[in-house]
């Protein structure tokens, strides 16, 4: 195998707060392991049309405390073919680039591992996602940040909720996994979480109506998680036809759970998990997603990290159901 002399690093997919100290991290960590840096912009996309520059440890300075990625983001369908891949491949070993670590979520894991697996290549990950999704890592880098932007809405909107004596649909990202809906309703003290994860054969809305408002509360506040089918415009619509003397609203928080400045969790979190990427390239390590488990960094690799069932806590579900009553 041959040394690894230069590091290209890759920002990819949804942006999450806290890249930026990732980017900090790896880039320093690497330079004081003797390794050059090559900044990647706009994701695989970037990488496909050459768009790399020489990283120094100034190139990264006072970007810890910004949300969004300096090395911008963009989603690429040409990575998904084996002519955009083989295009990336080029530009890669043209640039003289050895090795890749990659910060995003699940799709861009999994283009890592297609690509290292395709032209026997380094790449490590980071788990850079705010849906909390990756498995193997007790969080990703964004989804602390975003729980507290979360809360931070939701406090605001449960002053016009009881104001006005309305239900509201509040809803929240995290595709197929409702740790933002469920986290950040116990952390609002929200009435309800509609989540994926919540697989009874029972109606969440049904029970939550008989659970709840219908009993003692003319006012609350649900959590739904985002669904193609099932989102808050659904629950709220059902409300209306089944119980039409309450007042119902929906709110969908959209981009704005991804801006702002990361937290203190994820700059550290960031910042360890970026260090241990440039560890795991100067151990021979390859192929794998760097997380933290129980506070110790671990190493996962990229087959088992991108697995659609992280498991959520279920006591969670009950802690929700007997604070909301």
């Amino acid at each position: 195998m041959a040394k690894i002399k230069t590091i290209g690093l890759l920002t990819s997919g949804g942006d999450a707060p806290g890249m930026n100290a990732a980017i900090r991290s790896v880039t320093r960590s690497a330079i004081s392991k003797g390794f050059k840096v090559k900044g990647i912009y706009r994701g695989w996309e970037g990488l496909i049309n050459n768009e790399i520059k020489d990283f120094t440890t100034e190139s990264v300075s006072g970007i810890i405390r910004q949300g969004g990625t300096i090395l911008k983001s963009a989603r690429s369908e040409r990575v998904r073919t084996e002519e955009g891949m083989r295009q990336a491949y080029d530009n890669m070993t043209a640039n003289g680039i050895d090795a890749l670590v990659v910060i995003g979520g699940n799709g861009s894991l999994r283009g890592a591992m297609e690509f290292a697996n395709m032209f026997d290549v380094c790449c490590v990950g980071l788990p850079g996602t705010i849906d909390n999704d990756l498995y193997g890592t007790d969080s990703t880098i964004g989804y602390d940040t975003t729980v507290n932007t979360i809360v931070e809405c939701v406090d605001r909107i449960r002053d016009t909720a009881t104001s006005h004596e309305r239900i509201f649909f509040v809803e929240v990202m995290g595709r197929d996994a409702g740790f933002l809906a469920q986290n950040s309703a116990i952390a609002s003290g929200a009435e309800a979480a509609i989540i994926p994860e919540d697989t009874t054969d029972n109606d969440q809305l049904e029970v939550f109506m008989e659970r709840g408002i219908r009993k003692s509360k003319k006012s609350c506040i649900v959590i739904v998680s985002e669904n193609k089918d099932k989102g808050a415009y659904y629950y709220a619509d059902r409300v209306k036809k089944e119980f039409p003397e309450y007042d119902v609203r929906v709110t969908i928080l959209g981009h704005l759970q991804r801006g702002g400045s990361p937290s203190a969790h994820d700059r550290i979190l960031a910042s360890m998990t970026g260090y241990g990427a440039i560890e795991a390239i100067t151990q021979g390590q390859r192929n794998i997603m760097v997380g933290i488990r129980n506070n110790e960094l671990v190493y996962v690799p990229f087959s088992e990290a991108i697995r659609s069932d992280k498991p959520m806590d279920k006591k969670l579900i009950s802690v929700l159901n007997v604070l909301s009553i």
